[in-house]
């Protein structure tokens, strides 16, 4: 008996032994040689193997940076503060720190970049359409549980940057009505950004968000090999099976697509090593140039904003002032009219009436067209609300409710068609306006409040526009989408 024999038959012993407790063939079968998914996967279905790498790669690097880092906001010998050292002495000293920091704080915005592209296939695909709801509503935790740990961990380096920005998205908190106040105060953990809010944000970065977020990662996979991955075509390939039940139109996901996954892999691995070995600071975006001082509650940066990643719904927050508010105002009725007149659901039609009595409420006692109404002393829940909500709760309510809005998007989408191939002109010039307005609340996110466009076009109210053309995306999607002249889907996947 040859020695490779043996070798295979302890093997093959071992993992018997294995699976008489524990079931690691049969997951591997489930999940992967025998997981069926559509033959006709483009390049658009990298990015969730690629979001998975980041997270990997994010967990690892993390542990190592722990087991330097100290969250201390108190003064060293030196006049620096304990925890903004630490990152100095984990770049300058420890054995591969730099290259362990710079692939993190890449990581961050790769694993942003990786998960928006992931969100952009999923919707013009309509990878959210039924039976894949919960797949998507899991999907948007992981991507709420991202931007709460991307948050957190920004504050961490305590550099210029990390504490100011901290201490305004904080602040904001306190526009909530009744909870506001308290509620910032918990989340600091003290009245100002301290030594307090530091080791808070170090144990939800560090232990609370992670275990919220794997799990949340399991369950999408979980849920997205119950019913299947959708394709390009939108088609079900579980509707035509041969004799033995396995989909015609599919093939085992190993080794066919670990394959290609690999090739994208690679490619994404030698952009992030460029990245990581030439521009870590990706242009200040990435890292900014504020946040290589530390953090000084004396001294305020010039222009305090978000990291990229979260400048498009930042662009919504400042674009929301009180001249602004009468035309949101005039956008939400007339939504919840289109919407009130098209639906035969008692319930929906309940929910248009209340939207547009608690909007006018709150909007009530603000100046609108020079007209300012008598005030009102309204008690809802005991609590004296006073004549309505200034344009700080609104733009904080447009901040977060822009967010929520992909959460909507499986009931939203009244189209006969799953995919964007066979969707007609109106969808596709609304998805087009739809990234417009992202890429362009992103791009002003990121400039001071004053900016002007070649010098000429104020950025306000482009940011204006471009939430509005935002909101309508997802408000008027159930008329454009059920108007839209479609194609009929084909029986079968296609090989495009």
């Amino acid at each position: 008996m040859s020695y490779c024999k043996i070798v295979t038959d302890k093997l093959q012993q071992v993992l018997g032994w294995v699976d008489e407790r524990f079931p690691l063939t049969a997951n591997y079968k489930s999940h992967l040689s025998e997981y069926y998914a559509p033959k006709n996967f483009n390049f658009w279905y990298f990015f969730g193997s690629l979001a998975l790498l980041v997270l990997v790669i994010q967990i690892v690097t993390g542990i190592f940076l722990v087991m330097h880092y100290k969250p201390d906001a108190s003064l060293n010998a030196a006049g620096v503060p304990v925890a903004f050292a630490s990152v100095e002495y984990i770049m300058r000293d420890v054995m591969g720190g730099k290259f362990i920091r710079y692939m993190h704080s890449t990581g961050a915005s790769m694993f942003f970049i990786v998960v928006y592209l992931h969100m952009f296939r999923g919707i013009i695909y309509g990878s959210y359409r039924k039976p894949r709801e919960l797949i998507w509503l899991f999907g948007m935790g992981i991507f709420l549980c991202l931007m709460a740990e991307a948050f957190f961990g920004y504050l961490l380096p305590w550099g210029q940057m990390s504490f100011w920005g901290a201490q305004v998205i904080v602040n904001l908190f306190e526009a909530i009505p009744v909870i506001g106040p308290d509620l910032s105060i918990f989340i600091r953990g003290d009245y100002v950004v301290s030594d307090a809010t530091l080791n808070r944000f170090f144990a939800f970065h560090v232990i609370a968000i992670p275990l919220v977020l794997i799990g949340l990662v399991a369950a999408h996979l979980i849920a997205l090999h119950e019913v299947g991955s959708n394709n390009p075509d939108g088609v079900e390939i579980k509707k035509h099976k041969d004799a033995n039940g396995i989909p015609l139109d599919g093939i085992p996901f190993h080794p066919y697509y670990t394959v290609k996954d690999i090739f994208g892999v690679s490619i994404f691995l030698i952009v992030f090593a460029i990245i990581i070995f030439f521009a870590p600071e990706g242009g200040g975006y990435f890292l900014e140039f504020n946040n290589f001082f530390p953090a000084d509650s004396l001294k305020t940066p010039a222009h305090i904003a978000p990291v990229w990643y979260f400048t498009p719904f930042y662009s919504m927050l400042r674009a929301t002032t009180s001249d602004f508010l009468p035309v949101l105002w005039a956008f939400i009725t007339l939504v919840a009219g289109l919407t009130f007149r098209a639906t035969s659901c008692v319930w929906v039609k309940r929910a248009c009436v209340l939207a547009v009595v608690g909007v006018y409420w709150g909007f009530f006692g603000l100046t609108v067209f020079g007209f300012t109404p008598p005030p009102i002393d309204p008690v809802i829940l005991g609590v004296h609300l006073g004549r309505g909500f200034d344009a700080k709760f609104w733009g904080v309510a447009m901040m977060g409710g822009s967010v929520m809005l992909f959460g909507l998007l499986p009931w939203l989408d009244q189209s006969p068609v799953k995919s964007i191939r066979y969707k007609g002109g109106l969808y596709k010039t609304a998805l087009a306006l739809f990234v417009l307005s992202f890429v362009l609340l992103g791009f002003l996110g990121t400039k001071a409040p004053g900016y002007a466009f070649f010098g000429l076009i104020p950025g306000g109210p482009v940011a204006a526009v471009s939430t509005i053309l935002y909101l309508a995306f997802f408000g008027l999607m159930p008329w454009y989408s059920r108007m839209d002249k479609t194609k009929p889907e084909p029986e079968r996947v296609t090989s495009k």
